[in-house]
């Protein structure tokens, strides 16, 4: 995930070192998640019969390398490829991670242990983006994609190493990807609130470095604010990973409300450090619950189907990542950068009717 979000913190100097505007450089982010959200299903199909360690292994190993290939790319179009690959490694690395937490511990520790894995994406946000972005401010941002490369690759040894095999199961094919939404009405939801949710906080969040800037905020501080939004996700993970277990609809609830808030109070008036701090703060404990929460939402409504309903829910995630970073892009260029807050805050506070009608349907 770090390798996948590493250009939000980063769109303003790399698209001033190759002359592109911020919506073309937004593509850094829309190039992978379209790729993953393909790539989900397909690597989970195609992979189907092969040792779940090997090819997470061989995943993580793809994004080692082009994260080196990003660092030493001498043109755009190298980058995009280089993202290109990002995305298949990131897509179905995450489709298949989602489902092997409910195999590496008892089942009294499945909810702990699923916290535990999406915690992975707020180290993201907590080490990645904000860690990418001070490095790139200070060295550059060919240092930071050349920093998570070699980290991509001591990852690969350490799963090598440590990680036991974890033979397939059960064969996936593409059939069951229609017969699990057909059979799962709570599946058909989860993936529509991922769409709203995901693709409201990445039009906006893709966006968040030039939003503090017309506010004012120093470049210097910026990398300070997104670890703070950072640490507040992953406070915001393991408090959803405490309360999902009894109350799952309402920390989703809770979830659209905090990401809706957040993105509208950034969005009026100007901000000082302090009180973008605090708006950031919100945000983050939104953003952080999403993993943990939406992930436990799915692998509950497919019991029987979580590879299939995993893929389903990544492949959304990824291609709404896509999606959000690409609206923002065409909202900035038209539109300026206060137009992708208000848009992101209106499709997250469309979680809220989607879920409420649901629970009056059941």
């Amino acid at each position: 995930m770090t390798s996948e979000l590493l250009p939000v913190g980063l769109l303003t100097p790399i698209g001033a070192a190759l002359d592109l505007s911020e919506g073309t450089t937004a593509l850094m982010v829309t190039v992978p998640g379209l790729v993953a959200a393909v790539a989900a299903p397909l690597v989970t199909v195609a992979t189907a019969r092969i040792d779940r360690r090997l090819v997470l292994a061989l995943l993580i190993g793809i994004v080692g390398a082009a994260n080196l290939a990003s660092a030493f790319a001498t043109s755009f179009a190298v980058v995009l490829l280089a993202r290109f690959l990002i995305g298949v490694s990131v897509g179905g690395f995450w489709s298949l991670a989602g489902g092997i937490a409910l195999r590496l511990v008892p089942e009294r520790y499945v909810t702990r242990a699923t916290a535990v894995v999406f915690g992975g994406v707020e180290t993201a946000s907590v080490l990645g983006v904000p860690a990418g972005t001070l490095v790139g401010d200070l060295a550059g941002w060919r240092t930071a994609f050349g920093a998570v490369g070699v980290l991509g690759l001591i990852s690969l040894a350490c799963m090598v190493v440590v990680m036991p095999k974890v033979p397939p199961e059960r064969t996936m094919t593409f059939a069951d990807l229609p017969r699990v939404l057909r059979a799962h009405q709570a599946v058909r939801v989860g993936i529509a609130m991922t769409f709203l949710a995901i693709t409201g906080h990445f039009t906006a969040y893709t966006f968040v470095r030039p939003v503090l800037q017309d506010d004012g905020v120093a470049d210097g501080l910026i990398s300070v604010l997104l670890l703070v939004f950072g640490v507040a996700g992953i406070c915001g993970n393991f408090l959803a990973g405490a309360l999902i277990t009894n109350r799952l609809w309402q920390t989703v609830c809770g979830i659209g409300l905090l990401l809706a808030a957040a993105m509208a109070a950034l969005a009026i008036g100007e901000h000082d450090v302090l009180s973008a701090a605090v708006v950031l703060v919100v945000w983050g404990l939104g953003y952080g619950a999403v993993p943990v929460t939406f992930q436990t939402w799915i692998l509950n409504a497919a019991p029987a189907a979580t590879e299939a309903a995993s893929s389903l829910y990544v492949s959304m995630f990824n291609l709404s990542i896509a999606l959000g970073a690409l609206a923002g892009g065409l909202a900035v260029d038209l539109a300026g950068t206060a137009s992708v807050l208000w848009i992101g805050a209106a499709l997250a506070v469309l979680v809220l009717p989607l879920v409420g009608a649901t629970r009056r349907r059941t």
